[in-house]
């Protein structure tokens, strides 16, 4: 996912911190505000203009704008995330992933490529868990893409269950 370039491949205009005391796994949000708000050349106010969730009509305003890009603390909800979102011109996922990265130190990406065509794969794990340390993980995903899938995770099974 694109959001975790931020953190980590930014070079020398990222801000993050990764591994300082404040935000220990960096500050992709942050960085993602950051990058929309020079590469348009607009201001907070102008970001908060575009700031409706979609789906609950929750706006959020220039302040909570500025305290994400000076990698302050805000208030998360699913609307907040859905504003911000909307005002960045970004996917909904990319925003709710990078605020999962810096707020609650949650990695949430692609370990084992495998997402292909109209999958998507993302897996959530702790900071510093890589592939070599979710084999189970990655056998269930190779599995699943097989369609070699355990009975108790299969529809016909629910099926039978239910008529139970």
């Amino acid at each position: 996912m694109r959001v975790f370039e931020f953190c980590n491949k930014n070079g020398s205009e990222s801000v993050s911190e990764t591994g300082t005391g404040k935000w220990p796994f960096g500050t992709p949000l942050g960085d993602l505000v950051r990058q929309v708000k020079d590469e348009r050349g607009i201001s907070y106010r102008k970001l908060a203009e575009k700031a409706v969730d979609p789906k609950t009509k929750e706006r959020v305003g220039y302040t909570t704008f500025h305290r994400i890009a000076n990698d302050e603390r805000i208030q998360v909800s699913p609307g907040v995330l859905g504003a911000i979102a909307a005002a960045l011109g970004k996917p909904d996922q990319e925003v709710r992933v990078a605020a999962s990265h810096q707020y609650c130190g949650l990695i949430a990406d692609n370990p084992f490529e495998a997402s292909a065509g109209e999958a998507t794969v993302v897996v959530v794990h702790a900071p510093g868990v890589g592939r070599k340390d979710m084999p189970k993980v990655e056998n269930l995903l190779r599995r699943y893409a097989a369609g070699e899938l355990p009975t108790e995770l299969t529809e016909d099974d629910q099926a039978t269950e239910q008529g139970k």
